[in-house]
């Protein structure tokens, strides 16, 4: 089994405009960088044998406040947001009706909910290949979505619906288990 806790990114500039970010190279606003540095004092970074993020900038940036470097850190692109395409940048009450329809389809010139489940499922698969039993990870929503139906068995419905983000329920990381040796056998048709 392996142990993974999910951290959630810093709150950045767009985030505090409403904005859908995606894949925008954006840092942390004032707000973020403090909760980042409250991150590495509710948790001691030095205790996960490794430590994991996506590679935007936002998410860099909170691993290193939290943990004082990066010198332990892995990125990988993998666990980057969900590629909003053409609705980047724009008002995420543009989607919060009909997010649904991104599930299986993919934003215009971006990529669909779908595809972030298959990239994570990848990284799982990879992650399962190491002798590591216990990792942190600082990523997006979508990542942590996909997380919850891959590892939680959820459907992607239930995962949005039951979202911190949608309840108010934010944690300053969250646990999953990963019981086997990857997820393949796991990916909705």
């Amino acid at each position: 089994m392996i142990e993974i806790f999910f951290f959630a990114h810093g709150t950045t500039p767009e985030n505090e405009q409403q904005l859908l970010s995606g894949w925008n190279d954006i840092g942390l606003s004032d707000l973020g960088k403090k909760q980042a540095v409250e991150l590495g004092q509710h948790f001691n970074f030095t205790t996960f044998p490794a430590v994991y993020c996506s590679d935007l900038p936002r998410a860099t940036q909170t691993v290193e406040l939290a943990c004082g470097s990066l010198e332990r850190v892995q990125t990988d692109p993998r666990l980057r947001e969900v590629n909003f395409g053409t609705f980047t940048s724009r008002p995420s009450s543009l989607i919060n009706d009909h997010w649904t329809q991104y599930i299986n389809a993919a934003f215009p010139e971006g990529e669909s909910y779908l595809d972030v489940e298959k990239r994570i499922c990848e990284f799982l698969n990879d992650l399962g290949k190491q002798s590591h039993q216990k990792i942190a990870l600082v990523a997006h929503q979508a990542p942590q979505l996909a997380l919850e139906v891959l590892l939680n068995g959820k459907t992607w419905q239930q995962a949005m619906e039951e979202d911190w983000r949608n309840t108010g329920d934010w944690h300053p990381g969250w646990k999953y288990e990963m019981h086997k040796k990857g997820c393949s056998e796991m990916l909705q048709p």
